[in-house]
């Protein structure tokens, strides 16, 4: 197949949110998110398909450590996806460093859109996944770079939290591919990007 017909690889956003579409409270906080047992086994599943997960600077000395810290812990009812989320390699987005200061994590300096076009197009065919931080998501969803949604609405409003959308300069179109319930409350929204 030549480079003009190659299929690029999907690039998905995961993320719990607000009914109001925050992602964090104002000073950061995220002691509202809510999960149960369905939800961990669901996340454990999407996750089958991912072998890149992008973040960026800001993200990164909370995001590793946590979940180094879960892999450690077997009793713990995350540690199956803590231990994915510590395997899978990582790319940091900065423009602070010249190499990474992780394991298994490599960084990314160029421009957004190139260093986001290089990463789908390697070869391999599994899915790339952002948790990328507030300041990252909005960057990726202003570019119109995130081919797929995972919206993990919460059941409460925030008011004044921090959202990932106020950046955009113009309407972006979802098609929906599922929704689902969990009993903890979290509905999933599960959105494809409609190109034009």
């Amino acid at each position: 197949m030549s480079d003009n017909n190659k299929t690029l690889r999907k690039l998905r956003l995961q993320v719990q949110i607000s009914v109001d579409g925050c992602i964090a409270g104002p000073n950061n906080e995220m002691n509202w998110l809510v999960w149960d047992d369905g939800y961990l086994k669901y996340i454990n599943e999407i996750t089958e398909s991912v072998d890149t997960i992008i973040m960026g600077r800001k993200m990164v000395d909370g995001f590793i450590p946590y979940w180094t810290e879960v892999a450690n812990k077997p009793d713990d009812p995350m540690n199956a996806i803590a231990r994915k989320m510590v395997n899978i390699p990582k790319v940091v987005f900065t423009k602070t460093l010249d190499k990474s200061e992780w394991t298994n994590t490599v960084v990314a300096t160029g421009d957004l859109d190139d260093e986001i076009f290089k990463l789908k197009s390697q070869e391999g065919g599994g899915d790339i996944i952002v948790y990328g931080g507030v300041s990252f998501d909005s960057s990726l969803i202003k570019a119109n770079l995130i081919d797929e949604f995972y919206f993990f609405v919460n059941p409460l409003i925030m008011g004044n939290g921090k959202t990932i959308f106020k950046d955009l300069k113009e309407i972006q179109k979802f098609t929906l591919i599922e929704s689902k319930t969990f009993d903890c409350g979290l509905v999933l929204l599960h959105y494809e990007v409609k190109k034009n």
